[in-house]
Formats: C-alpha cells, sequence, structure tokens
C-alpha cells in the first residue's frame, strides 16, 4: 500500500481535526488549513466559504481529510456549499478525500442532517477516490449540550431521546488509519460503547460538575423528537468505541466539579 506523501486536514483546529493532525503527525507530511494567517509550520491560510487560498492549500496533496463543519443549524446547507469550494480548488486533481459524516443521516429528518447527507452524495459525485466515515454524536458535543441545558434551577431534557456518544480520540484514530489507507468508500460506522438516555447522561454531568438540580423531562415535538425519540441516530451495525461518557467526564474534571470545555 502506498502511503499519502502529503494530507490536508480541513477543520484541523477543530475538536476532531486537532486530535487527528496529533495522530498523523510523526506518519506523514501534514496542512492543516485555517481562515486565519498562518499559525506556524504546516498551517496553510484558506476560506471554505469564499474558495480564497484553497487552490494552493490543495496543491500537490495526495489526501484531504475533510473534518470541516459550519455546524451552522438555520443554515445548513452551509456545509454543502464549502465542500463545493473545495472540490473546485482541486481542479483536475484526484486526492484521496476522506470524509466524516453523521449516523443516521439518512434516516433523521433534520434540516443538519438533510445536509450532511447532501454532503456525502457530493463526496460520492465528485469523481476523486473517497471514504465516508459516519460517527455518532461526540462527547464534546454533548458536554455542550448538557450544559446550555442545566443553566436555569432545574435541568431540562427531551423525554424518551437516546444517544450514543463517542470519544473524539476513538474517531481520530479510526479517520487517521482510512487517510494512510486507500480509497474505501462507505465504511462501518463508529458509535460509543453505549446507548444512553438524555436523562441518564445529565445526571452523570450534574454529578461530575458537582451541581444539584432536579431533571426534568419534557416532550420534543416534530420530525426531530420523531427521528431522536426512535433511536434513528443510533449505531445499527458498525464498531463501538472504547471510551463512556462517564470514563469521558471524568477525565476532564477536577476534584471541585470544574469541567475542562472543548468549547469554550
Amino acid at each position: 500500500m502506498t502511503r499519502p506523501g502529503r494530507v490536508l486536514v480541513t477543520g484541523g483546529t477543530g475538536v476532531l481535526g486537532r486530535e487527528l493532525v496529533r495522530r498523523l503527525q510523526d506518519r506523514t507530511e501534514v496542512r492543516v488549513l485555517s481562515r486565519r494567517p498562518s499559525q506556524g509550520p504546516g498551517f496553510v491560510q484558506g476560506d471554505l466559504e469564499t474558495g480564497e487560498g484553497l487552490a494552493a492549500a490543495v496543491e500537490d496533496v495526495d489526501t484531504i481529510a475533510h473534518c470541516a463543519s459550519a455546524a451552522d443549524y438555520r443554515r445548513p446547507q452551509r456545509d454543502v456549499t464549502q465542500l463545493r469550494q473545495l472540490l473546485d480548488a482541486t481542479g483536475g486533481a484526484r486526492p484521496h478525500l476522506v470524509y466524516v459524516s453523521i449516523v443516521g443521516v439518512d434516516r433523521v429528518r433534520f434540516g443538519f442532517f438533510q445536509a450532511k447527507l447532501d454532503t456525502e452524495r457530493l463526496v460520492e459525485d465528485s469523481g476523486l477516490p473517497w471514504t465516508i466515515l459516519r460517527a455518532t454524536e461526540f462527547h464534546d458535543l454533548m458536554l455542550m449540550f448538557l450544559t446550555r441545558l442545566s443553566k436555569g434551577p432545574a435541568a431540562v431534557v427531551p423525554r424518551k431521546s437516546l444517544f450514543q456518544p463517542v470519544d473524539v480520540g476513538d474517531v481520530a484514530e479510526r479517520m487517521a488509519e482510512l487517510v494512510m489507507g486507500p480509497a474505501a468508500g462507505r465504511v462501518r460506522e463508529l458509535g460509543g460503547p453505549k446507548v444512553e438516555s438524555m436523562a441518564d447522561l445529565m445526571r452523570a454531568y450534574l454529578a461530575d460538575a458537582q451541581r444539584r438540580r432536579p431533571v426534568i423531562k419534557i416532550p420534543l415535538w416534530g420530525r426531530l423528537g420523531a427521528g431522536f425519540g426512535v433511536g434513528g441516530h443510533l449505531l445499527a451495525d458498525g464498531d463501538r468505541g472504547t471510551v463512556t461518557f462517564a470514563d469521558y467526564l471524568h477525565a476532564r474534571s477536577d476534584a471541585d466539579g470544574l469541567l475542562d470545555h472543548p468549547y469554550r
């Protein structure tokens, strides 16, 4: 197997991108795409929104690990637009495109999930050799949601909602293997080791953060409630990571219950 000589990581300063870059740096030459001016060796400046700087960023790369996501729930199609800009920048080159998506994008009728599915289709129709990995929600994202939902005098969670959060380190390990290997198409999905209710995840968070709050369950209506209530975003057939949400919380909290938050 021929290993890539140069890899471009989009979203390389994000939660997943940082972990992936760390795992690749001793194995191959890595470029990290950033909108900001150069932050040091290996960084290249480029804007996925406008396309500015992308042609130079993708020049002579063997593999693109597309970890960037606009995470814009009001304008979810930004992810599709950004990938189009990236593909246009490749010109006639044919780098291996490795894309990380979300488990359940073909089952949950929610705008952000639909945009991820549209982005997957764009990858498949790109004419490039490609690999797509779907993963469940990261522990980091769950922590952000739980923090926001418990800001008031009570912690509010959707009733009957189930999640299977996965550790970003487990996802980065799998992504690194895929980046260093040949194009594999759609690979086995990756999820966390346990399926847990949102209420149980909230109780675990409150206990580690040493915060006293009653947990109140409320119904979640509409398509979003239907999708998350029946488990459309859970692993159906795939691989499970090794780090539970409780493990993750213990690793990020200190003796006073202060949690190191990845999105601060």
